[in-house]
């Protein structure tokens, strides 16, 4: 069996508390919503979303900076002969989530008049 879905859910909390605690944005909430190892453990893909919106470039720049700080700490609570590579993509999941919901809504306002 794979190593992969458990090593994801354990980085994600791991990579959600560091960046909540350690490394975090001033001003901003960063979330991590999604890390996905490939399949060889090397590299790993961490979605992120942040609130306010307008600091998505910023909250980026700063992960990626971060992100020597972030390996260390996690070198301390998870035990991996090799960290993956960390790739910081930005998650639009729940901003899309947002924009349909208030589309539905002005359309059971239109359907109600």
């Amino acid at each position: 069996m794979s190593k992969a879905p458990r090593l994801n859910e354990i980085l994600k909390e791991e990579l959600a508390a560091a960046v909540s605690r350690e490394v975090g944005l001033p001003n901003a909430l960063i979330t991590i919503t999604y890390v996905e190892c490939s399949p060889d453990l090397k590299q790993a893909h961490v979605g992120f979303s942040v609130l306010p919106d307008n600091l998505v470039g910023t909250a980026l720049k700063h992960l990626s900076s971060a992100t020597s700080e972030l390996v260390r700490i996690l070198r301390s609570r998870v035990k991996l002969r090799q960290m993956p590579h960390f790739i910081w993509e930005f998650d639009a999941t729940e901003k899309e989530a947002t924009r349909i919901e208030k589309l539905i809504a002005s359309a059971n306002e239109e359907a109600a008049e």
